[in-house]
């Protein structure tokens, strides 16, 4: 509900939900804000487990999904009011590339609010015990590589971004 807040998400606007996995963010989203949520994920079988809990849900009127690649959305310019993240876009090999997709997509004026696995900046990549950890989340989440935050600010920066707030949890 904070990310539907933070994206100033009402009934009526339309919001891009990258990466989408089974779609629960975008089912509560879409419940609690009344907006129109478009869920985009390049894997067939959690599509089909979208579509499917969100008919279980009676959801159909404010979620659909579609298949596609983030790195290449082929959705219009200035199509989304608002778009969000959640442990998606560090799964890309060339995150700042979604970064700039997203802005093209995104309606002047609209927001972008995600949460990924980034490295902090204190990690020491001289330090093992913070390249082990860096390792195992690789590993468990089968992911290319791992961004600093100073990396992801910059790379949202370079894709025309304002940042409003960056926080560490």
């Amino acid at each position: 509900y904070k990310l539907a807040l933070k994206l100033g998400l009402k009934k009526g606007m339309t919001c891009l939900d990258v990466g989408c996995g089974v779609g629960k963010p975008a089912r509560n989203i879409a419940s609690f804000s009344g907006a129109n949520v478009v869920g985009l994920n390049y894997n067939d079988y959690q599509l089909r487990r979208c579509k499917f809990l969100t008919k279980q849900e009676g959801m159909e009127h404010l979620c659909r999904y579609v298949q596609g690649d983030f790195n290449n959305m082929e959705f219009a310019d200035n199509s989304f009011d608002a778009a969000f993240a959640i442990e998606a876009t560090c799964h890309s090999d060339e995150p700042g590339r979604v970064y700039g997709e997203v802005f093209r997509v995104l309606k002047p004026g609209g927001r972008f609010a995600f949460y990924e696995w980034i490295m902090t900046d204190k990690y020491d990549p001289n330090n093992k015990n913070h390249v082990k950890i860096k390792d195992v989340i690789l590993e468990g989440s089968g992911l290319p590589d791992l961004q600093t935050t100073a990396e992801v600010v910059a790379a949202i920066k370079k894709a025309g971004f304002k940042i409003i707030e960056v926080e560490d949890v």
